[in-house]
């Protein structure tokens, strides 16, 4: 079996790319970079330029399945311009695979594309299901409407396609926790606004299990990528910071400082997501990190 993988090189595209090829599952990635591509046989690099509508051919020479994880950071400053990048980096780079899949004869059969929970409006209290149809009604929330309306488009070309809207993602290098860390290294670490909102964390290795298990099963539709105990801002950051043997001391950083801080940015810390993992569950994925305490310590050790 052959796949073929958009954002390889990035956080969640490194640890599938490697799981893939663990499981003698064989590897095409698209990069940007030219200086990125190796040309093994069973981890082949092809190079795209979404902003000039060029990819290489024979990226889907033999491939079953995409995984369309490409996308630029929502973690960093929302300047207006960077704003239209985001989502760019998301619907223009899924047109350009639609393009080639209708232009090129191909044997692809699935399309499975990274999402976000953050589609799913704040709340203290409500438990989130795949099935909810509400959608935020920020940025954020805009830009998943618009990453699955282009997932969803490859239904047109007779593909299965499934979504998988990740959580908080718990890596050692990257990610969220990267940057929670620093301040707690320093002794410096506190709860963000209430320190009450959700986090639906999950372990980078769950993550790319996840992925896997979509692309061995065939799954079709949506289904949420989070580890089944949710916690808290609070809990998180003084879970994090007992692994670390650091002490969390300060008082919770205001919300009024976040958003002078962050502007918009601020929804990304500020807002509250309790999300059920059930489905994937009860569909026969067994998570290897389901205790916030057993993934910080392997991530920490």
């Amino acid at each position: 079996m052959r796949v073929l993988i958009t954002g390889a090189t990035g956080l969640i595209g490194s640890k599938l790319s490697s799981l893939c090829r663990e499981k003698g599952i064989k590897v095409n990635y698209l990069t940007t970079s030219k200086s990125k591509i190796e040309k093994e046989e069973n981890y082949q690099g092809f190079y795209w330029d979404p902003s000039t509508k060029e990819i290489e051919k024979g990226c889907i020479e033999g491939v079953k399945t995409i995984i369309h994880l490409a996308g630029a950071s929502i973690a960093e400053p929302w300047s207006n311009s960077y704003k239209k990048e985001i989502i760019r980096s998301r619907t223009e780079t899924a047109a350009l695979l639609y393009e080639t899949l209708e232009s090129e004869p191909n044997q692809v059969e699935n399309f499975i594309s990274a999402s976000a929970i953050g589609i799913y409006p704040s709340s203290l209290e409500k438990l989130y299901f795949e099935d909810d149809k509400v959608v935020a009604d920020n940025f954020v929330g805009k830009v998943v409407k618009k990453w699955e309306a282009a997932a969803d488009r490859f239904e047109k070309l007779g593909l299965d396609v499934a979504k998988i809207r990740v959580g908080l993602v718990l890596a050692e290098d990257g990610g969220m926790l990267e940057k929670i860390k620093k301040p707690i290294s320093l002794n410096m670490g506190a709860a963000l606004g209430s320190g009450k909102q959700w986090q639906s964390w999950i372990h980078i290795d769950d993550l790319a299990g996840i992925f896997l298990y979509a692309i061995e099963n065939e799954l079709t539709g949506v289904y949420n990528a989070v580890a089944p105990n949710p916690v808290t801002n609070k809990e998180l950051t003084h879970d994090l910071a007992k692994q670390m043997g650091k002490s969390v001391w300060l008082p919770n950083v205001p919300k009024i400082a976040l958003k002078a801080l962050l502007g918009e940015m601020s929804q990304i810390v500020l807002s509250s997501q309790l999300v059920s993992s059930k489905k994937i569950e009860e569909l026969g994925y067994n998570f290897n990190y389901t205790s916030l305490a057993r993934a910080l310590g392997d991530l920490t050790k």
